[in-house]
């Protein structure tokens, strides 16, 4: 299921060259530049989750015991869920000691244990359920949502399609205001877009994340009892924003 958005974001310029004898045959002719956007709205697909656990002990062995503890909990969560053992694997392991003081290494308050784990969720449905599920094992934070198409690119040449389609239209509309007619496109050009697939990650807020989608982002808490309403599928907009040059006759 689709939706898609035109939106009509016009610059235009008429240059007519005042001498007659010089320049090129280009730089003189009279050109029209329009620039369309195209955005194409779907459904996700999957969705990769990244998931941290932090313990401490002043023991290091009791550090790294209750960080496997949690788990060995969360990976018996994560494959309740659904999720293959393939789509399954650690981040990212630390074990650091931490001192009130870091610089002088004085006041040592103990051994932080600090493990991730990278998921990803092929029936996004699951979602609020497996989040429900980790927070309950013991998982302290949410480091990354991201919700993603596997035809990521067929929905972006259609957005580029449509994004042309609409810059076309928009520069026949805006000549004949002018008494004139575009003639053939003489430059095309395509505006990069962001990596739609980046994600937050990092370990600020103990107990608690952020979440990034490709459409969406929003912040979630780390209380397992108010999760059921924080998260939504929503839409990704893949979007396509081209320049055209016409020539007008």
């Amino acid at each position: 299921m689709k939706q898609v958005i035109l939106i009509a974001l016009i610059s235009i310029g008429i240059i007519i060259s005042t001498e007659a004898h010089s320049g090129s045959y280009e730089d003189n002719m009279k050109k029209i530049v329009v620039t369309g956007e195209a955005v194409v709205n779907v459904k996700p697909d999957k969705v990769s989750i990244i998931l941290g656990i932090e313990t401490w002990d002043k023991e290091i062995k009791n550090a790294k015991a209750k960080n496997n503890a949690i788990m060995r909990r969360t990976l018996i969560a994560i494959r309740g869920s659904g999720v293959e053992k393939k789509n399954i694997q650690t981040d990212h392991l630390s074990i650091k000691p931490h001192y009130k003081n870091d610089y002088t290494k004085e006041h040592f308050i103990g051994y932080f244990v600090r493990n991730s784990i990278s998921i990803v969720l092929t029936d996004p449905d699951k979602i609020e359920k497996l989040i429900t599920d980790v927070l309950s094992a013991g998982v302290t934070h949410i480091h990354g949502i991201n919700f993603q198409t596997s035809k990521y690119k067929t929905y972006r040449q259609e957005a580029r399609k449509l994004a042309l389609q609409a810059a076309k239209e928009k520069a026949v509309d805006m000549a004949f205001v002018l008494g004139e007619k575009i003639g053939d496109p003489i430059q095309i050009n395509e505006i990069k877009q962001y990596n739609p697939w980046s994600y937050y990650s990092g370990w600020w807020g103990y107990g608690s994340g952020q979440s990034m989608s490709q459409n969406v982002s929003q912040n979630m808490g780390g209380q397992s009892d108010n999760i059921s309403e924080t998260i939504s599928l929503g839409k990704i907009s893949i979007r396509a924003n081209v320049t055209v040059t016409f020539e007008l006759k």
